[in-house]
């Protein structure tokens, strides 16, 4: 960033209207500056260069050279935080793209220029603030680190063990190292709450499901908590439990006009914490906020074990320093080592009057 401090943005599009209405929206933050813009690949990979900007705004779908080439070369050349956005029939481009080190995206209202662009004004600005957190080194890590195989192994007590996740920025990418990590589905259950925008969550499940081990699905409401699986909360909805006939099952409960997050990570951990209690693991991972700070409390005060992902591999380290503050964590793990850890249990931290588990 410049010595004024600003966060200086480079706006890729090759629609004349969307580069406006996103230079548009960018400066209405005192934080922000607009520093260039190019509407097809070559003449990004040019500019980034030239202006060596804070942030990247990009469209996957570009004349000359697409938004794969633009990111595999940028990351190669110059590495930069790229805030790609894109519209929602392109889900499978978008989780491609963060692989290649995109560090989160927007949904743009529709495939077409629209005056509807300007309804994702207050995501797109918060997003672009959170770059002043984010750790471009780690992003760097995770594209080329493979995850170390991790052999799956029976419960000795035959108990169903559950593991819920919550992420943020830089999440999915940490979601897929770690269900990666493992050489066969593992013997716990898994339910995942990501912030995510509405109508990628799906692509993002069947994405875990087609390339690694577990089976995974986005959550519908009803589905039984099984072994070996991943439950996925949809964008725009909380994923809760209840119990059926003495089964947990997931519910769904639509986001409301002031719920600050949906999923929200504290309400699903909250949840889990009632219906799972000691036979549940809260896994913290990178993040922007401090979603999950609540939540961990109630999973230690349900007897369950909390981990947080280390600063030395968050990409925004926001989320898990809050849980960690707390002092609910049990365990502060680099990534490599959380899928070893939900593996093979971590000790708990000793809780009230009482001595260590």
């Amino acid at each position: 960033m410049t010595q004024t401090g600003l966060i200086r943005v480079l706006v890729i599009d090759d629609s004349a209207y969307s580069r406006r209405t996103i230079s548009r929206m960018l400066e209405t933050s005192p934080l922000v500056e607009v520093v260039g813009w190019a509407r097809d690949g070559e003449e990004a990979l040019r500019k980034a260069l030239q202006l060596r900007p804070d942030l990247v705004t990009l469209d996957l779908e570009m004349p000359r050279m697409d938004g794969f080439t633009f990111l595999r070369l940028l990351m190669a050349k110059r590495p930069t935080p790229v805030l790609v956005v894109s519209g929602r029939s392109r889900d499978e481009d978008v989780f491609r793209a963060l692989e290649l080190g995109a560090v989160d995206f927007i949904a743009k209202p529709s495939q077409r220029a629209a005056p509807e662009l300007g309804t994702i004004q207050e995501e797109l600005i918060r997003k672009v603030h959170a770059t002043r957190q984010l750790r471009m080194d780690k992003v760097r890590e995770r594209i080329s680190q493979a995850p170390a195989p991790v052999r799956s192994h029976a419960a000795r007590d035959g108990r169903l063990r559950v593991v819920a996740i919550g992420s943020s920025t830089g999440g999915p990418a940490a979601l897929m190292q770690i269900f990666g990590a493992f050489s066969e589905a593992p013997d716990c259950a898994f339910v995942v709450s990501q912030h995510m925008p509405e109508g990628f969550t799906r692509g993002f499940a069947e994405r875990i499901d087609r390339l690694t081990p577990v089976a995974a699905q986005e959550a519908r409401g009803g589905e039984e908590i099984r072994r070996g699986a991943v439950l996925l909360a949809p964008g725009g909805y909380h994923l809760e439990f209840e119990s059926r006939g003495g089964t947990a099952v997931a519910r769904l409960v639509p986001r409301a006009a002031e719920d600050k997050y949906a999923p929200s990570v504290d309400r699903m951990f909250e949840s889990a914490a009632k219906a799972f209690g000691r036979d549940l693991l809260a896994v913290v991972l990178t993040g922007m906020g401090d979603d999950g700070r609540r939540g961990v409390r109630a999973v230690r005060e349900a007897g369950g074990a909390v981990i947080a992902e280390s600063e030395e591999t968050a990409v925004i380290f926001g989320m898990p320093q809050q849980a960690i503050r707390t002092g609910a964590v049990d365990a502060v793990l680099p990534l490599p080592e959380i899928a070893m850890a939900i593996q093979t249990g971590i000790p708990r931290a000793p809780r009230d009057g009482e001595g260590r588990v």
